[in-house]
């Protein structure tokens, strides 16, 4: 996937590549959202970018979700919704990671409201996030096997 010239020139994709030309992958925009796909090894630094930039101000994250796009590799999409309360502007960041061993560095120490968040995501979909500083089952009891939201989970559960 390539950036398109008119998404490109946005002010916070002219800015990500500035800080690091490999940081945005892919851009795509619908209904006025823009969604940037980001390198998983960069997720932290480029959140803490978009964060600490006095131009960009992105200080609050709203959410953390999950696509399970099985049987296609990179199976996990982990999108981090993004919203600067100075500009106004709303940014989705998808980091896509392998199925394998599905890893993505914290961002909690970032924005507190990942705590949570990464646990639910982790309960779920089994991506585990290093330097989360306690991931654990938050919707599922602690003795479930398995994680309900992967597309190969059994409908009725493991037996």
């Amino acid at each position: 996937m390539t950036i398109p010239p008119e998404l490109a020139a946005r002010p916070v994709v002219e800015k990500l590549r500035a800080f690091n030309p490999r940081a945005v992958t892919a851009a795509e925009e619908f209904r006025g959202q823009l969604t940037l796909t980001v390198p998983p090894e960069l997720i932290r630094d480029i959140a803490e970018f978009l964060r600490d930039s006095p131009e960009l101000a992105f200080h609050l994250l709203t959410d953390i979700t999950a696509v399970d796009r099985y049987p296609v590799e990179p199976r996990f999409e982990i999108i981090y919704f993004l919203r600067s309360m100075k500009s106004g502007e709303r940014l989705r960041l998808k980091a896509r990671v392998s199925g394998e061993q599905p890893r993505l560095e914290s961002v909690v120490g970032l924005w507190p409201a990942a705590d949570i968040l990464e646990c639910e995501v982790f309960d779920l979909f089994g991506v585990h996030f290093s330097g989360h500083p306690h991931l654990r089952r938050v919707l599922m009891p602690d003795d479930w096997q398995g994680h309900p939201l992967r597309k190969d989970y059994p409908v009725e559960g493991y037996r």
